[in-house]
């Protein structure tokens, strides 16, 4: 059929309100602050063969790796009406065990699915040797319950047996179980709404207007490319660390930009290491996905045309295609940044004229978990902390903000005191920890916690050594800081340490600020 670009344009929307809609479903009846509050959540619409159509505004690192988790149910068993799949297996599409994918087809009355719709949300705890399951390990098996592709939902029902296993390899088995239920509401609310495009529109124009969707983000692509001047330009920056002595952790680009592609060739990066900072390659294409939709400044649908222009090579067994059963946790939340980093620092070297100074470049991970004796049961707090921005070449760093692979929400100071035995005594700007420039990079954070009961603390940090870089003579932000303040006094925390606060001590993070951006006045 002939589809002019007013229908293009409103079914790209269509689309994209599917994703959105289940999302708000998924934060409405969640469970944990971490999924309620934080939004730490993704939802998106596939087609029948398992490629992207749209997604929804949720997190960069979530929604680039998904297709892989979404290709992984699809060539599982047959999946039926009123299936659903769920996994969290990094090494078959996912990003870290905590992150749970759930996957249902949607027939709308054919033999055949028409559509896939897909969520993943990050749980606060899936096992594993500390709570909230982002230890210091050197072992994916040290970092929690491992699920494959397996059918949850069975003819519209839970698997009884199935989710009895999972909630009894978990510290908090009611959260557990209410988030769940709501990843397999939020896919409910996706097929519904396809159902009724499907039936208003019809399944040819359905299908043909996702097809033409993809083919225009494709076209797209193809022009920035063209606009952009080729050649090949390498940039490495370095991870700290891994937490269990190995330090300097090379990530290396060698970006080529020729007629209408652009190869992302990280083959030189180290090997992978003992410790978690490694990732699997469905994060090191999310990563690309993101800086290249970056580029396009939000002009293309975000779907699987994108990736046509896009290719990505890495070497197995590096620190960005590492294999089974490499420890992962901090590959998806620390590794990712540092990705960003690398690949806009070599694009700067093309186009310096729209390539920003490094942003803070971690995601400050905090995990605290112990016994609350007051309401009888376990707990694990997880949260991410903001930090700055780097400064682009026309304006400052932003302030106090996620940023790249992560747009997730902090814990409100209420909800937290509210569910945990923990207390906030300082929620601040870190000023002065933007660096200076033309345009200044943006400020970190300082976010105090005390602990109210004993608490095991597991902290995953990055750019504690190496500052984010600034650009075109801008001052580097400054790094990260972790302190524990005792009776006795205070003492610093490396970027990644596992330790226990007692009752009354307080941990202290102060997050990077932004790289500057020109020589200052």
């Amino acid at each position: 059929m002939k589809i002019d670009s007013i229908t293009l344009e409103v079914f790209k929307h269509r689309f994209a309100s599917v994703a959105e809609e289940m999302g708000v479903t998924l934060c409405r009846t969640a469970f944990s602050p971490n999924i309620k509050e934080r939004r730490d959540f993704s939802c998106a619409v596939f087609n029948d063969r398992g490629e992207l159509i749209a997604q929804a505004s949720h997190i960069p690192v979530h929604l680039g790796s998904m297709a892989m988790s979404v290709q992984s149910a699809i060539d599982g068993p047959r999946l039926c009406e009123g299936d659903m799949v769920m996994l969290n297996d990094p090494f078959r599409g996912g990003t870290h065990l905590p992150d749970i994918t759930v996957v249902a087809p949607v027939y709308a009355g054919a033999q055949h699915p028409r559509f896939y719709v897909a969520n993943r949300a990050h749980h606060a705890d899936i096992g594993g040797v500390s709570p909230g399951s982002m230890p210091l390990s050197t072992s994916l098996y040290e970092e929690g319950l491992i699920i494959p592709p397996v059918r949850i939902i069975r003819d519209h029902e839970p698997d009884a047996a199935l989710l009895e296993l999972i909630l009894n390899n978990v510290r908090t088995p009611e959260e557990r179980k209410g988030d769940l239920a709501s990843q397999w509401m939020a896919n409910r609310t996706g097929i519904r709404r396809l159902e009724a495009m499907l039936e208003r529109f019809g399944h040819e124009t359905c299908r043909d207007v996702a097809k033409a969707l993809m083919d225009y983000s494709e076209t797209l692509v193809s022009r920035m490319i063209a606009t952009l001047p080729h050649g090949t330009y390498t940039f490495t920056d370095h991870l700290d660390d891994d937490g269990h002595g190995t330090e300097d952790i090379a990530i290396t680009l060698d970006l080529t930009i020729e007629d209408e592609r652009l190869v992302f060739d990280f083959s030189r990066s180290d090997d992978q290491t003992r410790g978690n900072v490694n990732a699997v390659k469905a994060i090191t294409a999310s990563a690309v996905l993101y800086v290249v939709n970056a580029l396009l400044e939000g002009k293309a649908p975000m779907n699987d045309g994108v990736n046509r222009r896009v290719f990505v090579k890495t070497r197995a067994g590096s620190v960005l295609d590492a294999t089974f059963p490499a420890a992962v946790a901090a590959g998806n939340v620390e590794t990712s940044q540092r990705l960003v980093d690398v690949a806009l620092g070599a694009l700067a070297q093309a186009v310096e004229e729209k390539i920003p100074a490094a942003s803070q470049g971690t995601m400050n991970n905090v995990t605290m978990g112990g016994y609350d004796p007051v309401k009888n049961r376990h707990f694990t707090y997880y949260e991410t902390i903001g930090g700055g921005m780097g400064a682009s070449p026309s304006a400052d760093g932003s302030d106090a903000r996620h940023s790249h692979m992560t747009n997730t929400l902090n814990t409100p100071i209420e909800a937290l005191e509210f569910s945990y035995p923990l207390k906030v005594t300082r929620y601040a700007l870190r000023e002065g920890s933007g660096g200076r420039g033309e345009y200044c990079g943006g400020e970190g954070i300082i976010r105090e916690i005390e602990a109210l009961v004993e608490t095991t603390v597991s902290i995953l940090g990055e750019r504690r050594r190496r500052p984010p870089y600034g650009l075109c003579g801008g001052a580097p932000g400054a790094c990260g800081v972790n302190t524990v303040l005792t009776r006795k006094g205070q003492r610093s925390w490396p970027g990644k340490f596992q330790g226990t606060l007692l009752p009354g001590e307080r941990l202290r993070i102060e997050t990077p600020g932004g790289g500057g951006f020109g020589k200052g006045t």
